[in-house]
């Protein structure tokens, strides 16, 4: 029966940038589909730990910030869900931090941080799940959160919009070179979600109205709105679908 392949049953996901917001919403909906995940962030997890055990999966918390990952961190950060939970079917690169400032303006150490944090955290966890599924023999899936400024510019966000850009092209790169592995590496940009990282401008009466205005769908979105797309991508649903970056964005890219 097609429900069947996208259920998660069995499989282990790490989860990152999984305290709260999006990717906790992500976690949330894999455990439902099945999946056991383990969840990493530099705030506290137990919220989310919570929620998770209470759909009957078990949970694994890992504490880290990704701000200074390395490839050795990202290595570690595997080795410890495959030791936890036994095994590793599934990466989400979840975690994400913005700044906001006049690009003339715009402070060396907010760039470095926000660039640390996406692409390079997503490409060494990513490179560190790929030996592992390689040497496991199991394939896998890995899944990138982009954004709508992985296709626009925005404003007083330089760094945020080089960052998903460039997660954008990577979630291409990385499924050119594994899809023949059976990996799929796939990405979704979220639209404009009512989150912590969006309360700057939902709380700047024109600036709120200005974005309310050209949504579609005429609503703010929310975690649970990305459940969907998650769960397929991470699913045997989605075996054949490589290199793709699926908008969740209340239409505002077709408007």
């Amino acid at each position: 029966m097609i429900l069947d392949a996208f259920r998660l049953d069995g499989r282990v996901a790490l989860v990152t940038g999984a305290a709260r917001g999006l990717c906790q919403g992500v976690a949330l909906g894999l455990a439902e589909a099945g999946a056991d995940p383990a969840l990493l962030d530099r705030l506290p997890l137990e919220e989310t730990c919570e929620r998770v055990r209470a759909t009957g999966r078990r949970c694994y918390p890992l504490e880290a910030d990704l701000r200074g990952a390395t490839a050795a961190t990202a290595e570690a950060i595997v080795a410890q869900t495959v030791g936890a939970l036994g095994r590793l079917d599934i990466l989400v690169n979840g975690a994400g931090i913005t700044r906001r400032s006049p690009a003339v303006e715009f402070p060396q150490e907010d760039w470095e941080a926000v660039l640390a944090v996406n692409p390079s955290a997503p490409f060494y966890l990513g490179q560190a799940a790929a030996r592992h599924f390689l040497a496991a023999g199991h394939g896998g899936k890995i899944l990138n959160l982009a954004s709508m400024l992985s296709y626009q510019g925005g404003l007083f966000i330089p760094a945020y919009t080089a960052a998903k850009s460039g997660l954008a092209g990577l979630t291409r790169a990385l499924a050119n070179e594994w899809a023949r592995h059976g990996i799929n590496v796939n990405a979704i940009a979220p639209g404009y979600m009512a989150t912590d990282m969006t309360a700057a401008i939902r709380d700047d009466p024109a600036r709120a109205a200005a974005v309310f205005g050209r949504i579609p769908a005429g609503r703010w979105g929310e975690p649970a709105d990305l459940q969907g797309a998650a769960v397929f991508l991470c699913s045997d649903a989605a075996a054949y679908v490589h290199g793709t970056i699926i908008p969740v964005d209340g239409g505002w890219l077709a408007w």
